[in-house]
């Protein structure tokens, strides 16, 4: 019995150090696991303020006429406003980070929120001051457009919660 009891704690421990191998600190001091999917080519500093990487996974296409991205917003990074003609979907993976429809107020998205722009309502999406973002986007129906980029948005707007 007591062999029995030994092997079972060696396979814990064993299986609890190797899992921490996955696990890294995020630049926000929270757990998180490795990135999924690589960082990506810098976003256009014409649509952007901060630091933001863009990666495709799916490339629109004429068959399923959607498009699939992956995000990473370092802290105080952001989207210019902007719309889409058929809306957006975002995933968040990581992090925490703001996004806003126009007229509303500024909300905080986290680790598994799933957030429905609507199509062409203008919005902008970012990482909070403290926080990166990591998060995925789908455009959907993409025949009728992508994006349509719009002004910065401003430290104010970015900084105000109404």
């Amino acid at each position: 019995m007591k062999t029995i009891v030994r092997v079972l704690l060696s396979v814990i421990v064993i299986t609890s150090l190797s899992n921490c191998n996955s696990i890294k600190r995020s630049d926000n001091g929270s757990r998180s696991e490795q990135a999924i999917f690589p960082k990506g080519q810098p976003g256009a500093a014409t649509n952007f303020t901060g630091s933001v990487y863009n990666y495709t996974l799916v490339s629109n296409d004429s068959t399923y006429k959607t498009l699939v991205g992956n995000v990473f917003f370092e802290k105080g990074a952001r989207s210019n406003w902007h719309v889409h003609p058929s809306g957006q979907i975002l995933i968040v993976l990581d992090g925490e980070g703001y996004h806003q429809l126009e007229g509303k107020p500024r909300q905080v998205m986290k680790k598994g929120d799933v957030i429905k722009c609507p199509p062409n309502v203008k919005h902008w999406h970012g990482a909070t001051e403290k926080s990166s973002l990591t998060q995925m986007y789908i455009l959907p129906k993409t025949e009728k457009g992508i994006v349509t980029w719009l002004e910065a948005v401003t430290d104010d707007q970015y900084k105000s919660t109404k």
